[in-house]
């Protein structure tokens, strides 16, 4: 019956919509006027159909939304797209969407209304934007999932605030105003109300403007944990706003609702006369407009007054008036709490067969409200579950599809890269063995050698920090902090040297400076130093390899000069060779044999891993250029065969 009465409904649009032509022959000219108005005439029965379908979805009268009429709608609006060949507009997909949602497919609604919001970003109309954004946060909350409804209705707003749009901010913070509610947020949601109410202001929307003190009043005025931070004055103030807005609007369903809490709000006072007051007055609106539960709800309360004041009787009355009006609407919720507390008074007043009476009705209409509200969260988790195994679904399809576009690439992908290899293998087969192993040596070589310049640095900032040690013991704070910023500079220039494989000459002879001039403060000028460099040598233009120096230096220092009695020096000298820079480090300290025999007795084995590094280092680069550069030492005799120092020759390939 419902296809047909649907087919019947389209069969009628299609007639009325169909445009009248007369005559047959028409010219080239004139036929493109009259595409032209077809067209015309198209697109505004497209709107109009649109239109009658929104309408057909809201409840006017009392009588529910016909969803078969709505299908109808949708169905005349998307034949004539078709057949003046446009795309649909993206109105006409929320109104598919809001259709889809009111037949319970909030999968395939969800779809239509992403589908109506990219469509109307990209056309400009943000009106449509705007709805659509709205739409996917009801569905979304409808759904189970939370945060993804605020997020819509957050941007609905923000589009109405910057496109300055009307009537869909008081919508957004609504929607997220319960959203909040269902999740606990009780901060949230009173600041969404707050906001809501600002925008009712601002819009000049007396509805949600009154909604929004209504609630908000009702959440102070609550008793439980389901609104915490009750406060009498606040909930007073609100809830008369409230009614006053609803009174000015001729509503008598917000205005009873209004009364009704406010009523409430003085019982929990224990203010039982204004209680009173309010709750015959909430009945004033509810009993004329026929609000039954509203009005139910006010009798059973005004009995629960006069029960608190022992006037059985009269508490009697009022809930039987309260039971005549439940019973109306089947207001389970009222029905089971009025019972029970009838069958208290009667308990109380020894009415052990009207206790018993209105005990069975209370377990009556008690299971009815369980298993109603059972029903309710079993509806909800179905289509939580739905929604969930749907958008599972959507991923499992995606995952589907992209791993084939992964596998064609790959296949793809395979092909050449099988092409590329085979050209490789011809080439590498015709360099031959030889070079294929002198590249693999080059390369390791360089590994090698980085290697042991990693192993440089911690090794001589080991040595730099016991330096800063001894001298912090021993000196005052303000030669303390002087020494610390040259040891900071010296570390930058080893950070920024470290990551190197060469470095200008003149970087190298900066870090050697610095660490002689902590040496030199450290050891409370014992020694002193001289660098010398050869005209010939451009300290920006040659390039050695990092931290080459230093460890001879070092050796110097702390084996030669410092076990002396004499006042020390260390001289380096820099000159020029034809491949090669010759550096020359000497000292006057006690020479190598003594510092042995120093060692021997002190029983240390320690050998310098500094020199030890750095003639590794040497004979890497020997083994990657070919070349033949090594370090000699000797030792400086005086006429007497007296040791009067030690004297190291380096020689330091260049890199231009």
């Amino acid at each position: 019956m419902k296809v047909i009465k649907r087919v019947l409904i389209l069969v009628c649009l299609i007639v009325s919509a169909a445009p009248v032509l007369h005559g047959t022959k028409l010219k080239y000219g004139l036929r493109v006027m009259v595409r032209s108005s077809v067209l015309s005439a198209d697109t505004a029965r497209i709107n109009k159909f649109i239109r009658k379908g929104f309408m057909s979805l809201e409840e006017r009268n009392g009588m529910l939304p016909d969803p078969e009429v709505t299908a109808a709608y949708i169905d005349s609006a998307t034949m004539l797209c078709e057949r003046s060949r446009t795309d649909l507009p993206p109105v006409l997909y929320l109104l598919r969407a809001e259709y889809k949602y009111e037949k319970g497919d909030f999968c395939i609604s969800k779809e239509e209304a992403m589908v109506a919001e990219k469509k109307s970003a990209e056309a400009g109309e943000y009106d449509v934007q705007a709805r659509a954004l709205l739409f996917l946060g009801k569905c979304y909350h409808r759904t189970g999932y939370l945060q993804e409804s605020i997020d819509h209705y957050r941007k609905a707003v923000q589009l109405a605030e910057k496109a300055g749009l009307k009537g869909v901010a008081t919508r957004g913070y609504h929607g997220m105003m319960t959203v909040y509610k269902t999740i606990g947020d009780f901060s949230e949601y009173r600041q969404s109300l707050r906001l809501m109410t600002e925008a009712g202001i601002a819009e000049d929307d007396p509805g949600f403007e009154g909604e929004g003190y209504y609630h908000l009043g009702t959440s102070f005025c609550g008793d439980s944990a389901s609104f915490p931070g009750r406060d009498f004055g606040k909930a007073d103030s609100l809830l008369m706003l409230a009614y006053k807005l609803a009174k000015r609007e001729n509503d008598s369903s917000a205005a009873s609702l209004s009364l009704l809490n406010a009523g409430w709000n003085f019982y929990l006072e224990k203010m039982y006369d204004s209680s009173l007051y309010y709750y015959h007055r909430s009945l004033t609106y509810s009993l004329p407009a026929k609000l039954f539960s509203h009005a139910s709800n006010s009798l059973g309360n005004i009995g629960t007054i006069y029960r608190d004041l022992n006037d059985y009787e009269t508490a009697i009355e009022h809930y039987q008036k309260a039971i005549d009006q439940a019973r109306q609407v089947n207001d389970f919720f009222d029905l089971q709490w009025i019972y029970m507390d009838m069958s208290n008074i009667y308990l109380k007043s020894g009415d052990t067969v009207k206790a018993y009476t209105a005990y069975v009705r209370f377990k009556e209409y008690s299971d009815e409200w369980i298993k109603s509200e059972a029903n309710r969260d079993i509806t909800d988790a179905r289509i939580r579950y739905e929604a969930d195994t749907h958008n599972k679904e959507l991923a499992l399809l995606s995952l589907r599809l992209k791993n084939n576009r992964i596998l064609n690439i790959g296949f793809a992908g395979l092909v050449f890269l099988g092409l590329i290899i085979g050209w490789l293998i011809f080439r590498s087969i015709k360099l031959g063995n030889k070079h294929r192993m002198s590249e693999m040596n080059h390369k390791i070589s360089e590994l090698t050698q980085a290697n042991l310049r990693q192993q440089m640095n911690p090794h001589f900032i080991f040595n730099t920090l016991n330096s800063i040690q001894y001298y912090m013991y021993r000196h005052d704070k303000l030669e303390a902090n002087t020494y610390l910023t040259m040891f900071s500079c010296l570390m930058r220039k080893i950070l920024d040297n470290s990551g190197k494989t060469y470095i200008p000459l003149r970087d190298e002879l900066e870090a050697l400076t610095l660490y002689l001039d902590l040496e030199k403060l450290r050891f409370k000028n014992k020694f002193s130093y001289q660098i010398n460099v050869d005209e010939e040598i451009d300290p920006l233009l040659y390039r050695i390899p990092a931290m080459l120096i230093q460890p001879y230096v070092e050796n110097s220092i702390c084996h030669g000069l410092m076990p002396a009695e004499n006042f020390g020096l260390v001289t380096i000298d820099m000159k020029l060779d034809k491949d090669h820079i010759t550096c020359i480090v000497q000292d006057n300290g006690i020479g190598r044999k003594a510092a042995q025999k120093i060692r021997k007795m002190k029983n240390d084995s320690h050998d310098s891993l500094g020199t030890r590094i750095v003639s590794s280092r040497l004979d890497l680069i020997n083994s990657l250029y070919g070349t033949s550069l090594h370090t000699t030492f000797t030792d400086l005799k005086n006429d007497r065969g007296q040791s009067e120092g030690t004297r190291v020759e380096i020689e330091i390939p260049i890199m231009v």
